[in-house]
């Protein structure tokens, strides 16, 4: 038997490729509304993250992550998603 294949994710922040269960899913939902989805179970539009801070920061400042989801994110929302990463 074959081992079981781990879906790789790339982060919008370093770029590098890693494992899905080690990175957090920013998620966009159909009316729009933008949350962390730290079980990675929400459904809607989803773009990947390192639960690290400054990669964060580095995808907030070239706005990787509204790219990859099509809208904007306001600076509250990118302050509230840091401190969840780091209370995480």
């Amino acid at each position: 038997m074959s081992p079981k294949k781990v879906p790789m994710r790339k982060c919008t922040g370093c770029g590098q490729m890693k494992d899905k269960r080690e990175l957090v899913r920013v998620v966009r939902s159909k009316e729009g509304e933008i949350s962390l989805d730290l079980v990675g179970k929400k459904p809607g539009r989803g773009a990947y993250i390192c639960k690290d801070v400054e990669c964060l920061q580095l995808s907030r400042k070239a706005k990787r992550i509204e790219r990859a989801l099509d809208c904007v994110i306001s600076p509250e929302l990118y302050d509230e998603m840091e401190r969840e990463i780091e209370n995480e």
